[in-house]
């Protein structure tokens, strides 16, 4: 797995998507932070980790592991 900035800002924006606890949740925040540092996901874009490229969803898959606690998430 390799570092690619838009990798990473994808994989938080949909774990955001996918795992906010509404808009008072400090997951819901990434939104912001997402923001400032620029990132714009396309209109077409999906918040299905099945829809991430490798790198993306393999970020996305750690998020799922140390975020939520779940211990397998599906990799392909």
């Amino acid at each position: 797995m390799y570092f690619d900035r838009f990798d990473i800002c994808l994989a938080h924006w949909a774990f955001a998507c996918s795992w906010h606890d509404g808009m008072g949740s400090a997951t819901y925040a990434k939104f912001a932070q997402l923001n400032r540092v620029g990132f714009k996901p396309g209109c077409s874009q999906s918040e299905d980790p099945k829809d991430l490229g490798d790198n993306a969803r393999e970020i996305y898959r750690q998020l799922v592991v140390s975020r939520c606690g779940i211990k397998s998430t599906l990799t392909a």
